[in-house]
């Protein structure tokens, strides 16, 4: 009998990949003020910003600000995203304890005191290659691990994963890296993300990517949608028994508050309903 883990860990990516993709401007306090939302549901990691030029990510030009200005609850990390020494060595100076790269190696992996999380893009399927092969994912996972990243996060950016394509490809990567040193970041294009997110559990992975009422979304892949929404994630874990820590309630109201603000529907189906059922229950 296949044994799912007794507890997940989930890594909110909201203010960072579901944000950057928004055409209109964010104001910083509205980025700070959905952090604390999250953080106070009981999340205890938010990927808070990306170091990115803002000629390529407009949204992210005020990195620096919301890193600083984050009032950090204890128990939580803030990880930030780097895609090159430049911005690593600026988010090392606004105070960044914890930083995710994408694959590629760089003299940030000499540098001491910091957490370095890795990502591994379109881990299934890129919208300019088509399919891509498990084994070449594990050979950049491999080299991300050696390289000193204490996880690495496997991501089907464009949505297009299936269970047992998803399942391959941890299988390819488990025979070079510990199941527990892996991350799924599963995007919900065809809506597969949850039935990915159960099968990867099933080889043992327990730790997942999610973003707030599903927010986000690949600019380079016409139609794909952003990551799994974590109210969906929430309920299906605990659902099964798996322990979070999440407030699933809390989750909820933050993504119809956030959702609200940007005009749009909530892309948690969990969410939607549970809101519907509470509003007609008053």
């Amino acid at each position: 009998m296949i044994r799912l883990p007794a507890k997940v860990r989930i890594v909110e990516v909201g203010p960072r990949d579901g944000l950057q993709n928004e055409k209109a401007e964010v104001p910083t306090a509205l980025k700070l003020a959905l952090i604390e939302r999250l953080a106070d549901a009981g999340l205890s990691a938010i990927e808070a910003t990306a170091f990115v030029s803002p000629k390529w990510i407009p949204q992210m030009a005020d990195h620096t600000e919301v890193l600083e200005r984050i009032r950090r609850k204890p128990g939580v990390s803030y990880p930030v995203l780097t895609p090159n020494l430049k911005g690593f060595e600026a988010a090392r100076a606004a105070g960044a304890t914890e930083v995710a790269i994408f694959g590629a190696a760089s003299e940030a992996f000499s540098k001491k005191n910091i957490k370095v999380r890795g990502y591994v893009s379109c881990v299934i399927g890129c919208p300019y290659e088509g399919d891509v092969k498990p084994q070449k994912v594990a050979e950049v996972v491999a080299a991300l691990y050696d390289m000193g990243c204490y996880e690495v996060s496997l991501g089907d950016t464009i949505g297009v994963g299936t269970p047992r394509k998803i399942q391959a490809m941890i299988e390819a990567c488990v025979a070079r890296v510990p199941a527990d040193k892996l991350a799924g970041h599963y995007h919900d294009t065809y809506g597969q993300a949850l039935a990915n997110i159960y099968a990867s559990m099933e080889l043992g992975v327990a730790t997942f990517d999610a973003s707030v009422a599903g927010l986000g979304g690949c600019p380079y892949a016409k139609g794909a949608s952003g990551n799994v929404a974590t109210e969906d994630v929430v309920y299906m874990l605990h659902g099964l028994g798996i322990e979070t820590g999440v407030d699933l309630d809390k989750v909820v109201e933050t993504g119809i508050w956030i959702s609200s603000i940007l005009k749009r529907e909530p892309g948690s189906k969990a969410g939607r309903a549970i809101a519907a059922k509470k509003a007609t229950a008053a």
